[in-house]
C-alpha cells in the first residue's frame, strides 16, 4: 500500500465548479506522473446543480434556478452550495486499493459514517443507494434522508471528485432536482437534524477519520484554486 503523506488543504473562498474540475484534472495528471503528492481538498461552491454520468433529464426539475454543469463523476444530479462541505479526494487508487473502485467508495462511505458518529448521528449505507443515509422515522415509517453524497471518477488510476457532506446548506435548493434520482426519500443536514456544527468542527472531524484510514496527512492549510493552478503552471 502507498504510505506517502497526503496533502490536506482547504479553499478559503468559494470555488467556481468548472474551475475546480479543471484544477482537479491537472492535479490528477501530476499525481499519475509522480510529480505531485496526492491531495484531499476541502471546498465550498456557490449554488450549482451538477449532473453525473447517470443523470436523467427528467430529474432536473428547475433548470433555471442555478447553473447546471455536466461532469464526468459517477452518479446523477446533485446540488452544491454554501454550508455544504465538499471533499475532493485525489488519491492513487491503484496503489492504495489495488484498483478496486468499489472498495474505495465503501471506504469513503465508512469515513462519513465515522465522522457522523462523532456528532451522535447514526449514518448507514443502503444497497442500490450510494451515499450515506440517516433514519427519519419521525417523518414517516421507513423514511430515510441522505446526508452525504459520493461521486468519483478515476483517471490513470487516480481518483477525483469525492464526497459532499451537508453541514448546514439551504435544503430547499434540493427541490430543483431529484437528488440522485431517488424520489421516495429526502435530503437532510446536520443542521436539519437539530445540530449546530460549524464548518471548522466538521473539517476537524473529517481530518481525524481520514487520518485514521490513510495515516497522518500533511496539513498545507489554505489552498485556493489560483494557488493550485500556479503550482502546476510549469508542470
Amino acid at each position: 500500500m502507498n504510505t506517502a503523506a497526503i496533502d490536506w488543504g482547504f479553499a478559503p473562498h468559494p470555488v467556481d465548479y468548472e474551475a475546480a474540475v479543471k484544477l482537479m484534472e491537472t492535479r490528477v495528471a501530476a499525481i499519475a506522473a509522480g510529480s505531485a503528492p496526492e491531495l484531499i481538498w476541502l471546498v465550498e461552491h456557490a449554488e450549482v446543480y451538477t449532473a453525473g454520468t447517470s443523470a436523467q433529464p427528467g430529474d432536473l426539475i428547475d433548470p433555471d434556478r442555478f447553473p447546471v454543469h455536466r461532469t464526468g463523476r459517477g452518479g446523477q444530479y446533485t446540488y452544491h452550495g454554501p454550508g455544504q462541505r465538499v471533499v475532493y479526494v485525489m488519491l492513487d487508487v491503484r496503489q492504495r486499493f489495488q484498483g478496486d473502485v468499489r472498495k474505495f467508495v465503501c471506504v469513503l462511505e465508512g469515513l462519513v459514517i465515522e465522522a457522523l458518529a462523532q456528532f451522535g448521528v447514526v449514518g448507514a449505507v443502503r444497497h442500490g443507494r450510494v451515499g450515506v443515509w440517516v433514519a427519519r422515522e419521525e417523518l414517516g415509517a421507513g423514511r430515510e434522508d441522505k446526508i452525504a453524497a459520493i461521486g468519483i471518477r478515476i483517471r490513470r488510476g487516480i481518483s477525483f471528485h469525492g464526497l459532499a457532506l451537508n453541514v448546514a446548506p439551504n435544503l430547499s435548493h434540493f427541490d430543483g432536482i431529484v437528488p440522485c434520482g431517488i424520489t421516495d426519500h429526502g435530503v437532510t443536514s446536520l443542521q436539519g437534524l437539530g445540530l449546530s456544527v460549524s464548518m471548522g468542527q466538521a473539517d476537524a472531524v473529517l481530518k481525524q477519520v481520514f487520518e485514521g484510514e490513510f495515516g497522518t496527512v500533511r496539513n498545507i492549510g489554505a489552498l485556493s484554486a489560483a494557488a493550485i493552478s500556479a503550482q502546476h503552471a510549469t508542470g
